[in-house]
């Protein structure tokens, strides 16, 4: 009968149930002297009369008492009540192994650890003359200071391993108290002797531990069947398939280990769990060392040599050191293709930069990348490992590159440039960076970066410091921005992207920039995202295809034709970003996808998380806005070429066209009686502000002429103000208002703009409250973006309203509340209220726990005026944006562009 809340114990007052087995149920209980929590195991009412089951309830508070090790539950006390029989152990918070490996493998780092803990606590048990014998996943805990062993319900006491004696002094042990020929245990991780009701010692949980060890590098138990016959058919007759075919990455060493754990014969496996522990612990310290095959031998049969053969081969991959051998081969080398998983579970975002980028020696991988929690870190990975470390606090990490040494990796994040070492640590920050577009590390310790999407590039000292501008935009042409810059070998040149619109890059211009002249020249037209090989070549692509053209870096010149080499490189011509890079020695890594750009769909997302399809076709959408009476939304949608400012009325099922005039026009707002439409439209390399009629009537009118870039923010509610934000000089925005007078019939009037927030950082997206009294807008001044509420028209305090960072604000049409967008595009909202020149805020709340990730520019989110549904977008179905986990590695690819393309003479 089960243990009721409030039951007592002796001293020991029960509060809930943790679990129950064969051999007892848990709860979870408080000491009432000690004031702490316990777990206190009770022998069950059906069992407590038979006398075994007492014997092995009283053997296993015998075998724990006598143990005492960090990995090995501890026992606090035993008693008797009223014939209830029960332990009191240390109350462990975690979660067991076999929870864990519902996930699937455990990376290596962790499989190491957990298996040297396990080790460990068997070679005590052992030692003190106990075995387990019910070693499993089940029965082992995961906790935050290590792995601990559970459950010594069918330990069998043995003798003593005393100084000098051996295991088989254990085997040689009279009068058992299990009868031979009884069968304890769960069958899965039975060693064959006890499958076959053997006498056992400590060498079958050394087998057990082997079935442990592989399921965590697998995923799946070593021994499977359909009943248990054929479970036990397979550990006395099969060996489990090998680890190196599932997990092909495996260090050789690991695997050679866990096989010896798994022999049948006894005799043929490690004789102590201190053999284990020592060859695990020389696993996990010899690094690259453990991953490297041993060399065949030539006697050897013909499908051992195969075999090895194939363990050479995964190595190469898990070895970057071993590719400068095959590079300095003196025959030619062929190139060598892989697929290979990231080592972490996290999917690449592939919306900006190269997410992910090769060190300079082609032995480690730098990755940013989403994980569970939807924030994007930082990752590195050498080679010759499994699994990728997270190095990064920052959340929201974008365009990582390596330091010329390897030894630390160059990223952006929360407005910033930073830098940290590949061995983790501390985070420096270099300087301001708001709207980055790549970044590279030259030699002499300069970083050049693109500064915005409307701007050139800049360059500051990798020590930090004040950015200064090294290129300008050539207004003649009608260049708008410079990104993605490469330093060449020496430090005399960059290469970058050159765009005059901003939208598409597939006709954009490859520039490089002499530092000695202070002159760009065109390379290349009709293609993005460039990089020099030192094989003598400039790669870029276009439409999803790799580019190789010879190039003369003393004459900082092309020769010959472009040559395309491979389709199916990932790219975002609307960023100007690819998904490939080259390491000196010339491995390329690249993420496979497609050269159009990222289609999204347009849906209802409610509070509990529910998508409802807006609207059937997909399209490369942006800026949503809904209108007033929530029957319409205002967006820019992209063709690829252009931007137009559209409006769906999804009650009619109708698209209207608004803009005809520019190229780029995006941000629609809407004005608050929802007959207009106010946005950005680029001209002559500059974005001013226009607005336009919601039913296509009329021509678009100007509202502001200025040589600073502008884009709207909202109008007050009387629609006769109109907030939005604008560049300085520098790469810093400010927040402006502007009245507009006039009417339909005799005419709009905007009158002259007046400075509202000013500072030397970003401060936009700008947005009236329902009353017109408050202002709420982003600023990057603390070092992120955060949201911010000023009072309108001022002066006054200032409140912050996000915490841990905020875009995109926007008001409930009833004046209660406030929501807003996070870097892990997660929707928050905050209640407040607002009275005089006094504002408060209450702490914010998650309103939705629906994903509708989408990392690209523009707002991705617009509210239903009742605050119960938003409008989202989400990547379409099957579109770039899906989840991706894997790399394709092409080694030797220097070697395949001189054989094939002639470098430059």
């Amino acid at each position: 009968m089960a243990l009721n809340s409030g039951t007592r114990l002796g001293p020991y007052e029960i509060l809930a149930p943790l679990g129950a087995g064969g051999m007892g149920e848990v709860y979870r209980a408080q000491d009432t002297r000690l004031d702490r929590i316990v777990a206190v195991k009770v022998l069950p009412q059906h069992l407590a009369g038979t006398p075994d089951a007492r014997q092995r309830f009283e053997r296993e508070a015998r075998a724990v008492s006598a143990l005492n090790h960090p990995n090995i539950c501890t026992l606090y006390d035993v008693g008797s009540q009223d014939g209830t029989e029960y332990l009191v152990m240390e109350y462990i918070e975690g979660k067991t192994l076999a929870a864990q490996l519902e996930k699937g493998p455990l990376p290596l780092d962790q499989v190491l650890k957990i298996s040297i803990e396990l080790a460990d606590a068997l070679d005590k048990a052992h030692r003190q003359g106990i075995i387990h014998r019910d070693l499993k996943p089940g029965n082992i805990m995961l906790t935050k200071s290590g792995a601990k062993l559970l459950d010594f319900g069918l330990a069998r006491t043995a003798l003593p391993l005393a100084a000098g004696g051996t295991l088989t002094a254990l085997a040689t042990q009279t009068a058992p108290i299990t009868q031979q020929g009884t069968i304890l245990g769960t069958f899965q991780y039975m060693s064959p002797e006890q499958v076959e009701g053997k006498e056992l010692d400590a060498r079958s949980d050394l087998f057990s531990c082997g079935s442990v060890l592989y399921e965590m590098m697998t995923g799946r138990p070593a021994f499977q069947g359909r009943s248990q016959l054929s479970v036990a058919s397979a550990i006395l007759e099969k060996d489990p398939e090998p680890i190196s075919t599932l997990q092909p990455m495996t260090p050789p060493a690991l695997d050679r280990t866990i096989r010896k754990c798994l022999e049948k014969d006894p005799e043929d496996r490690w004789q102590t769990a201190r053999d284990l522990l020592l060859e695990l612990k020389w696993i996990a310290g010899a690094g690259s060392q453990a991953g490297v095959p041993v060399p065949v031998v030539t006697h050897r049969k013909v499908r051992e040599r195969a075999a090895w053969s194939i363990a050479a081969v995964f190595a190469l991959v898990a070895i970057a050191a071993l590719i400068g051998f095959y590079l300095r081969a003196p025959k030619p080398t062929q190139p060598m293709r892989l697929s290979v998983d990231l080592g972490a579970d996290v999917v690449l975002s592939t919306t900006f930069g190269s997410d992910a980028v090769l060190s300079p020696d082609g032995t480690m991988l730098a990755f940013e990348a989403r994980s569970a929690d939807q924030s994007y870190r930082l990752y590195v990975r050498p080679l010759n490992q499994l699994q990728a470390t997270a190095i990064s606090t920052s959340l929201d990490v974008r365009d990582p590159f390596f330091s010329p040494d390897g030894q630390s990796i160059g990223f952006f994040g929360g407005g910033k440039l930073k830098r940290i070492s590949v061995q983790g640590g501390g985070e420096i920050t270099l300087c301001d960076a708001p709207l980055d577009r790549g970044g590279s590390w030259s030699e002499d310790g300069t970083i050049v970066f693109g500064a915005g999407t409307r701007a050139a590039l800049f360059k500051v000292p990798s020590t930090g410091g004040t950015p200064e501008p090294l290129t300008k935009l050539d207004d003649a042409r009608g260049e708008v921005t410079q990104r993605y810059p490469q330093i060449l070998p020496g430090g005399r040149a960059v290469l970058y992207t050159s765009s005059t619109s901003g939208q598409s890059f597939e006709d954009s211009d490859i520039v490089v920039y002499s530092m000695d002249s202070g002159k760009p020249k065109t390379v290349v037209h009709g293609g993005f995202y460039a990089r020099y090989l030192p094989s003598g070549h400039i790669v870029y692509v276009h439409k999803g295809t790799l580019f190789a053209v010879a190039f003369n870096i003393d004459r900082l010149e092309a020769t010959g034709q472009p040559t395309p080499l491979l389709e199916g490189v990932g790219t975002n011509p609307d960023t100007g970003a690819a998904q490939y890079s080259f390491s000196n020695a010339g491995t390329l890594i690249y993420v496979a996808g497609s050269a159009e750009s990222s289609n999204l769909s347009l849906e209802w997302m409610d509070a509990a998380g529910k998508f409802t399809e807006l609207r059937e076709t997909p399209a490369q959408y942006g800026g949503i806005s809904l209108s007033p009476d929530g029957k319409r939304v205002a967006m820019d949608i992209s063709n690829g070429s252009r931007s137009d400012i559209w409006v769906y009325d999804w009650g009619r099922d109708t698209l209207t066209r608004l803009t005809f005039v520019g190229d780029q026009n995006y941000g629609p707002v809407w004005t608050p009686d929802g007959q207009r439409i106010a946005y950005a439209s680029l001209a002559n390399g500059v974005t001013n502000l226009w607005w336009v009629r919601a039913d296509g009537a009329g021509a678009a009118q100007r509202l502001t002429q200025s040589s600073d870039n502008q884009d709207p923010g909202s109008f007050s509610p009387d629609g006769r103000t109109l907030s939005f934000f604008q560049q300085n000089a520098g790469a810093d925005w400010n927040i402006w208002t502007m009245p507009i007078d006039g009417d339909e019939k005799s005419g709009w009037n905007p009158g002259p703009a007046k400075l509202f927030v000013e500072g030397s950082f970003i401060q936009v997206l700008s947005t009236f409250s329902p009353d017109g009294h408050w202002l709420a807008y982003a600023s990057n001044e603390s070092g992120m973006y955060e949201v911010y509420v000023r009072p309108f028209p001022g002066p006054g305090g200032r409140w912050q309203i996000s915490a841990g960072g905020g875009s995109w604000p926007e008001w409930s049409r009833d004046g209660k509340q406030l929501f807003y967008r996070t870097s892990e595009q997660k929707i928050m909202v905050v209640s407040y209220t607002a009275a005089g020149g006094s504002f408060q805020a209450d702490k914010p709340r998650l309103w939705s726990p629906g994903d509708f990730t989408y990392r690209g520019q523009g707002q991705n989110y617009s509210m239903a005026p009742d605050g119960k549904r938003a409008v989202v977008l989400k990547p379409a179905s099957g579109t770039a944006d899906a989840p991706i986990n894997k790399l394709n590695f092409i080694f030797n690819f220097s070697d395949e562009l001189r054989r094939d393309l002639a470098p430059a003479k």
